[in-house]
């Protein structure tokens, strides 16, 4: 899924958890992930707000009355975000923010990350606005993030330190080099339209330029200050439009499809027979932490009898491009075949459950819903195992049936 973020009033962390609820985030489901966080002494809410015709959700962070305004350090929000055991890619998206904000402060202030205190994006409300991004971003399958041009004001913010010059210098910091473009505003209109919180989001995950899409949700968040227009950011969502028309098989009959899941995939292929192990082994690692879904080597018998393999990457669709790119980067082929295919799948989840040798996350095969097959995790049976100093397929034997039992499933 694309994100286009038209900033015509700005980003802030909590316009863009808006815009995010408004475009169709399941505030149950945000408020359930966000629980994950050791973080009490807040509540979430999101209220519909009519603003110069325009209409939207403002995402409200609202602290108890005894919550203390925190000043916290890098580790302590890394220490929160392992506690919260978010799912995988929500956790390096909130992980890759709070870094991009630790390190803009380090150059300014000339220390590291590490010992950079965060005062206003330390406190509760911070915390929440940036793992909920995360955790939207998510939940809603948005793979890329591209950006508008962003209002240049000016004036003063009240900060920690004191008075500052806006845009603050953590949010000029940021977006330097990032390829941001700033537009200038109408005289008169001073303050803070772009926070550090929304910077460092972009700083961490936009691209600065406009998509070609396919628009099937927008969403509008809005933020707290009152303006000559509508305070709000507007959120577009849609896919490439290469993924309609004659791209796309004829729908599956409901009954041979029913308790199974649907998508499309971008497929890339490529042989290659000129490339050291080691290089191979590069690429695929390279591949996978650039977001490709799956990467394989089929062994191939090429021209000249040369041995050869054939490179497959399973991609979002929205990442197809990139990922080619890469390829013809970082290898020695001269070209990458390009396909979208329809994927009928089962639905997956990861559990925690407690065993008699310690908690162990599972992984499951679900049809209609109900469990069908499952496997530990491995770098869970492996720390059990240096834990209790027994093999590893003996504690994988023994959790496995502990989960077995644990889900009602027979022994095979």
């Amino acid at each position: 899924m694309i994100a286009y973020l038209d900033c015509f009033s700005g980003i802030s962390g909590d316009m863009l958890l808006g815009a995010l609820l408004d475009a169709g985030l399941p505030l149950d489901d945000l408020r359930a992930g966000l629980a994950r966080l050791p973080l009490p002494g807040y509540t979430l809410d999101a209220e519909r707000v009519s603003d110069h015709g325009i209409t939207g959700t403002r995402a409200l962070v609202r602290l108890d009355a005894a919550t203390p305004h925190e000043h916290r350090r890098l580790a302590a929000i890394t220490a929160l975000l392992d506690a919260a055991a978010l799912p995988a890619r929500a956790d390096h998206t909130a992980r890759a923010i709070f870094r991009r904000l630790a390190e803009a402060e380090a150059r300014i202030h000339g220390a590291t990350p590490e010992d950079v205190t965060f005062h206003e994006v330390g406190a509760v409300d911070s915390i929440v606005d940036i793992t909920g991004v995360a955790l939207g971003l998510d939940l809603l399958d948005i793979d890329q993030l591209y950006c508008s041009a962003l209002p240049l004001t000016s004036g003063r913010v009240r900060s920690a330190h004191g008075a500052l010059p806006v845009p603050a210098p953590a949010t000029l910091e940021l977006l330097k080099g990032t390829g941001a473009v700033w537009r200038g505003l109408e005289a008169g209109i001073e303050g803070e339209l772009v926070t550090p919180t929304g910077a460092a989001v972009l700083a961490a995950l936009a691209h600065f330029e406009r998509p070609t899409l396919a628009v099937h949700a927008i969403g509008y968040g809005f933020g707290t200050r009152q303006l000559p227009w509508a305070n709000c950011l507007r959120l577009m969502l849609g896919e490439p439009p290469s993924l309609g028309g004659a791209h796309r098989m004829r729908p599956l009959p409901a009954e041979d499809v029913a308790g199974f899941e649907t998508d499309a995939i971008a497929v890339l292929e490529s042989n290659i027979d000129n490339m050291t192990g080691e290089a191979l082994g590069w690429l695929l690692d390279r591949l996978l932490a650039a977001g490709a879904l799956d990467a394989s080597y089929t062994p191939l018998q090429m021209k000249k009898n040369r041995p050869g393999v054939l490179l497959t990457v399973l991609a979002r669709p929205a990442d197809a491009g990139r990922l080619a790119a890469l390829i013809l980067r970082e290898s020695a082929t001269l070209g990458v075949r390009m396909r979208h295919s329809e994927r009928l799948k089962a639905e997956r989840r990861e559990e925690t459950i407690a065993t008699p040798l310690g908690p162990v996350r599972v992984k499951l095969k679900l049809i209609a819903g109900a469990v069908v097959s499952l496997a530990p995790a491995h770098d869970d049976c492996r720390a059990l195992a240096e834990q209790h100093g027994l093999p590893l397929e003996a504690i994988t034997a023994r959790v496995a049936a502990a989960a077995r039992a644990h889900f009602g499933l027979e022994e095979a």
